[in-house]
């Protein structure tokens, strides 16, 4: 199957293309790391295959809207709460 073929077909059968799912499938998988685990940024970044904190950072900005860090302590907040 062509890569084309292949996108269209996930992409028919999702409701998302295969790159958009991966992205999200990802930030998922961070989101839980942030939430659960007592790992460094740099850590979860590097668990779901970002080379940089940096680029995890903008990246997870980006999809969330909010930095990890915040993103974390807000959670916290509505965890106690």
């Amino acid at each position: 199957m062509s890569r084309s073929s292949f996108a269209a077909r996930f992409t028919a059968t999702a409701g998302i293309g295969p790159l958009g799912y991966l992205a999200r499938w990802r930030m998922h998988i961070a989101c839980k790391a942030l939430r659960d685990d007592n790992l460094p940024v740099a850590s979860v970044g590097a668990l779901i295959g970002y080379s940089s904190q940096g680029a995890f950072s903008n990246a997870f900005e980006r999809a969330t809207g909010l930095s990890p860090s915040l993103w974390r302590e807000r959670q916290a907040g509505a965890n106690a709460a």
